[in-house]
């Protein structure tokens, strides 16, 4: 006899439970066995929600990247400008802070040029341009400060995870040193 559906198994909760093992165990550790086992679940049960790991992995990255987005977009109301760039700068750092292993899934989904991926990376690269519209900046341009302005965060936030800023340095300062330094060269 094999056991009944857990009552409130869907593809959200199951993300859910995927992201908090990769948050403390590092994203290597989601596995389909893993993640059964901390849904109390057999692995088979995993496939009716996606197609095996590669599936988990992409859904994971997609699931990143749209908390990842919802929590830029949540910094940028209400500010422009210099204001908006700096508070949604805290608010990667901060997601990728709080959130190590999902952050790092949104960068090993299996196939980044999957359409689902693209779609959910191609709105967070919007916000940026949106936020970035203050600065008259236009075509390649934009993207090209789209494409700084996420190496320095990402950068940073890679750096901060590795352990690289152990020097008794508030970190959040440098940061804002950077982003302010990033801004200065908008100008030129």
């Amino acid at each position: 006899m094999s056991p009944r559906p857990k009552v409130g198994l869907d593809l959200p909760t199951i993300l859910e439970a995927a992201g908090e093992i990769a948050d403390h165990y590092g994203s290597v550790e989601v596995t389909l066995a893993n993640l059964a086992k901390k849904l109390n679940i057999r692995p088979p049960s995993l496939y009716n929600h996606f197609n095996g790991l590669p599936g988990l992995r992409k859904e994971l990255a997609i699931y990143g990247l749209n908390q990842l987005y919802g929590e830029l977009a949540q910094a940028a109301i209400g500010v422009s400008g210099d204001k908006a760039v700096i508070a949604l700068s805290r608010a990667y750092v901060q997601f990728a802070r709080r959130h190590p292993g999902v952050y790092e899934s949104t960068l090993m989904a299996p196939d980044p040029e999957d359409g689902e991926v693209h779609q959910a990376g191609a709105k967070i690269v919007e916000l940026t341009l949106r936020v970035l519209q203050a600065y008259d900046l236009e075509g390649d341009q934009a993207i090209h400060a789209v494409r700084g302005l996420r190496s320095i965060l990402h950068g940073f936030s890679s750096l901060e995870q590795r352990g690289g800023f152990k020097m008794a340095l508030d970190a959040d300062e440098s940061l804002l040193i950077i982003i302010r330094a990033f801004l200065a060269g908008m100008g030129d």
